[in-house]
């Protein structure tokens, strides 16, 4: 046939494009490090470059060189300094710009590296405008300037006055993160994590000291504040770290690392921690309690070191080898029944905690049971959902499923159909949910809109069992919007508070103004926004939008698509929750009225 008929491009070799390494990198950021942003979420890129060169620094530190690390963040430039080895000078260039170039590939240098195995720099060099970095060895010196990965300067000899190590500095790429700031508050929380790693290990974030002492006990010291009920348990051996505690809290919370890097989506790892923990318990009291029974309330963080880990993605967010999970259930096992017969007073406790999460669970099973037969009484399906097809259960492709719990149906209407019927889910509330704060879990039960919503979720049973990757909540721009958004954040914190620290909860942000003249209109989500809409736009009209209902299906369709705007829903750490819940969910104190006249009216 002839092509030309069809109009179809010609395929013949003039069409074969082989990329360098680096702009492979370039033209495809998210296979290296996951997703873009802004700056505003933890996970964003420019938080994944500064790891991939605090990483390296880190390695150095694992292998016996270099106790000290200075960070200095300022604006747009990250700063690193190491006092490890140096890299040799005659590789310099080699290994931050050629793919599968460095030491991690030898065992006998590096045996636990926390970096991305020959990617890391590389990706740091692609994805900046600027990029240097020296290497300091005995007297002797190398530096490379490079934009966008491509090499700009070299020069080296000798130096006098800097010890051993490794200096690297850049700014991320605009044109591949644009309008980017960093939050000090993330990288802070990061350094930590390297801290609490690496006992010994001194790291100077723009002149603060960050050191542990006590590793994972003082990580979740951190984390648990003093709401515990007995004493930390901590075991520590060469590969294997974990430390363990259970709160007043609800439910599950754990924190998991392999080799440094923080996995917070668990894996085997995590698992096998978790069979561990139950068989342990078993163990020592000769029981046969339930997992529900033991790991209810438990809070807890396990680290591991292995030489070949496998991720189940190039950013590690969860540990694939399934080979290791027999061994680390045995040592945990043994681990926490050798820390039960030492520390006697919290074997007593955890005991009296066992019992009483046993206790509830058969207390709740009548609630629930009677919540479900009254469920099963209004309708076959959940009430006010619109379900989508593909669910976290359906693996690859429900790993991006969401749902957005709105208020009202008219709010939901536009919702519904612009959404992607594929992933996106819409459950549409009545009116305000209760406040929970403060009462018992039965309570959630008992209420028709709550019980409704954790079926919806898939959570009545188990959290286990939630059937989308976000719960986003959409709600309008208002007082009353931003109290039902409190009232929903108070529920999730309160009893589900793994949803939470596992980065499943969201706001969505909509447009507050339509700014729009005959040839151009712009949805602004500021003041800032809006006024500088005016500025561009002549003549243009103005639309304040009260509620989401008031958008059409065919304006609202990016909003909730290609232009979504989400914000992350995290807690710097799980201490702060009671104190937060109490002072804007609990009674209203004058402190409160005080904090609203003097901020909010």
């Amino acid at each position: 046939m002839n092509n030309r008929l069809f109009d179809l491009p010609v395929y013949d070799e003039s069409k074969i494009k082989t990329l360098s390494s680096l702009e492979h990198i370039r033209l495809r950021t998210g296979m290296y490090i996951g997703r873009l942003g802004d700056g505003s979420s933890y996970d964003d890129g420019i938080y994944v470059l500064l790891k991939e060169v605090v990483d390296n620094s880190v390695d150095e530190y694992i292998m016996g060189f270099g106790r000290r690390i200075e960070v200095q963040v300022e604006g747009p430039l990250v700063q690193v300094r190491d006092y490890g080895r140096g890299i040799p000078l005659g590789k310099v260039i080699d290994c931050v710009s050629t793919i599968n170039t460095g030491a991690k590939y030898n065992d006998d240098v590096f045996q636990f590296s926390v970096g991305l195995n020959g990617v890391g720099t590389k990706a740091v060099n692609a994805l900046s405008d600027h990029f240097k970095v020296i290497s300091y060895r005995d007297g002797d010196f190398f530096e490379a300037v490079f934009s966008k990965g491509k090499l700009k300067s070299k020069k080296g000899g000798k130096v006098d006055g800097q010890p051993n190590g490794t200096y690297i500095e850049f700014i991320p790429d605009s044109e591949i993160f644009p309008e980017f700031a960093f939050n000090l508050e993330y990288i802070e929380q990061r350094m930590w994590n390297y801290a609490y790693l690496n006992g010994g290990l001194v790291i100077l974030l723009n002149k603060q000291r960050i050191e542990s002492k006590q590793g994972l006990l003082d990580l979740l010291s951190a984390e648990v504040g003093d709401k515990i009920i007995y004493p930390i348990l901590h075991y520590k051996a060469k590969q294997l770290e974990f430390a363990i505690t259970h709160t007043e809290n609800y439910g599950e919370t754990y924190f998991s690392f392999v080799n440094g890097q923080f996995t917070n989506d668990g894996g085997t790892h995590l698992s096998a921690f978790r069979e561990g923990i139950l068989k342990g318990v078993n163990e020592f009291y000769k029981k046969n309690y339930s997992g529900l029974d033991v790991r209810e309330a438990v809070a807890g963080v396990v680290a591991i070191k292995l030489k070949n880990p496998v991720f189940e993605s190039q950013t590690k967010n969860k540990l694939g080898n399934t080979e290791i999970r027999g061994d680390l259930v045995n040592d945990v096992k043994s681990a926490l029944v050798d820390l039960l017969h030492k520390n006697s007073e919290a074997a007593r406790e955890l005991e009296k905690k066992i019992a009483a999460n046993e206790k509830l669970r058969k207390e709740l099973a009548s609630v629930k049971k009677e919540a479900k037969e009254a469920a099963r009484r209004v309708a076959i399906k959940v009430p006010c959902l619109k379900d989508c097809k593909y669910h976290l259960e359906d693996g690859e492709k429900g790993k991006d499923s969401c749902i957005f719990i709105t208020e009202g149906e008219s709010a939901a209407g536009s919702m519904v159909a612009a959404r992607d019927v594929y992933l996106q889910a819409v459950f549409s509330l009545k009116g305000k949910p209760q406040n929970v704060y403060g009462k018992n879990q039965a309570a959630i039960y008992k209420n028709e809109e709550l019980y409704n919503m954790m079926m919806a979720l898939g959570i009545e049973e188990d959290i286990a069992n939630l059937r989308y990757g976000r719960i986003i909540i959409a709600t309008d721009a208002d007082t009353d919007g931003f109290h039902i958004r409190n009232l929903l954040l108070t529920f999730f914190l309160n009893y589900f508070e793994e949803l939470v620290v596992s980065n499943r909860i969201f706001i969505l942000e909509t447009p507050l103004f339509r700014v729009r003249n005959k040839q151009v209109t712009v949805y602004c989500y500021t003041e800032k926004e809006k006024e500088a809409a005016l500025a561009q736009i002549r003549g243009a009209e103005v639309t304040r939008f009260k509620g989401l209902g008031e958008i059409s299906p065919k304006e609202f369709g990016p909003f909730i698509g290609a232009d979504i705007r989400l914000i992350e829903v995290n807690v710097k750490s799980l201490q702060q929750i009671p104190s937060v819940l109490e002072f804007y969910m609990g009674k209203n104190t004058p402190e409160r009225r005080t904090y609203i006249m003097e901020n909010l009216i």
